[in-house]
């Protein structure tokens, strides 16, 4: 087989900063999106099929990428999210048993463009210094002025709505039906392990598009409400932030989950803001206040709720922290059957620490049947 050589491709950042390195494969172009990085060791299939991730270019900070191929069933969408990938170290031939094809085959069935040998170390300190920014990745580059134009109308995240982007069309569902538990999902871009955690704990899911109404929610007769994860700023999905609402003031048990959680912090009237670079790694520590316990957790967000008029509002309680820099990462409703996380319990990436947030749904949602019965 003759040696081919790979095609130089460029990481051009908003503030005019260029980091440079080479196309995977034989993909040439462009892709546009915001830079974040994620510093999981391992996982990128589910990262890259991840909704939370979409329009973003995804840094890898592990040096290795590929090196064990993807394969079938751990995905957490049907299809890859991020916009595209900068890598270090690309590997094109998987060695892992049951492995089902190559990252590489994967990415071009998906059409995302990736490029590798870049020194990723400098572009993640860079991106921790100066903030998370618009970015192209090209290999067109020598036309850069032309790429800086173009990345000029790339739409900022805060004010960007994405959930309808990557969010259900029509209705579905999860589970068996026969389950003792009904739960009615709003899917902002839900991960298929969180419907899998609540599926083994006995729930039959429908899972309702990112604009249902409260009606659309009711008709099913479900026994609890589930507010999923996703993309983008929460604040322009006012429709969801009543749905939210709504479910509060009728007292119904209610989880949110990253999105979810900011969803249900706004209809509280808790502001939330966009973070300076984000939280993205499967070993972010936070404290569990109501127990003492800490939690090795998987998180994946940009925004973030405000501590300060968390802790302004009489009726909400801050059951979690972020032991790093100390952002809100958990909330509870004192009287209110509800409650929501910054980060992803459904992960378990090695630790299960948080997965017990399933279960503390399940007993909610059984203590209100009682109460009814």
């Amino acid at each position: 087989m003759k040696y081919k050589a790979k095609k130089k491709a460029l990481i051009l950042l908003a503030d005019g900063t260029i980091f440079y390195g080479k196309a995977v494969g034989e993909k040439e172009g462009s892709a546009f999106g915001e830079v974040c990085f994620n510093t999981g060791m391992t996982g990128y299939q589910e990262i890259f099929t991840d909704p939370s991730y979409y329009g973003q270019l995804m840094v890898t900070t592990n040096a290795h990428i590929g090196n064990y191929g993807v394969k079938d069933g751990e995905e957490e969408s049907d299809s890859v999210k991020i916009a595209g990938l900068i890598c270090k170290n690309f590997s094109y031939t998987p060695s892992r048993v049951g492995s089902t094809e190559s990252l590489e085959e994967y990415l071009d069935k998906n059409n995302l463009f990736a490029i590798s040998d870049v020194d990723t170390r400098a572009l993640v300190s860079y991106i921790r210094d100066n903030g998370a920014m618009n970015a192209v990745i090209s290999t067109e580059v020598d036309n850069v002025d032309e790429l800086m134009e173009q990345l000029k109308e790339t739409p900022d995240m805060v004010g960007l709505e994405l959930a309808s982007k990557v969010s259900t069309k029509e209705p579905y569902f999860f589970g068996d039906e026969d389950a003792p538990i009904k739960v009615a999902a709003l899917d902002l871009g839900i991960k298929k392990n969180i419907l899998r955690n609540l599926a083994k704990r006995g729930c039959y899911i429908k899972v309702f598009p990112y604009n249902a109404t409260f009606k659309d929610l009711e008709e099913f007769q479900p026994d609890g409400y589930f507010l999923s994860n996703g993309p983008g700023d929460p604040e322009p999905l006012e429709c969801a932030i009543d749905l939210a609402k709504e479910i509060i003031e009728k007292n119904l048990p209610v989880f949110g989950i990253c999105l979810g959680h900011q969803i249900i912090a706004l209809s509280q009237g808790v502001a939330t803001f966009k973070m300076y670079n984000g939280h993205r790694g499967i070993n972010h520590p936070v404290i569990n206040h109501l127990t003492g316990n800490g939690e090795i957790t998987s998180q994946n967000h940009g925004f973030a709720i405000s501590r300060e008029e968390t802790e302004a509002n009489e009726d909400l309680e801050i059951t979690h922290s972020h032991l790093n820099d100390n952002t809100v990462m958990g909330i509870r409703l004192k009287s209110k059957n509800c409650f929501s996380v910054q980060y992803h319990p459904e992960a378990g990436p090695g630790p299960n620490d948080a997965t017990y947030l399933f279960d503390q749904f399940i007993e909610n949602i059984k203590k209100q049947k009682l109460e009814l019965a």
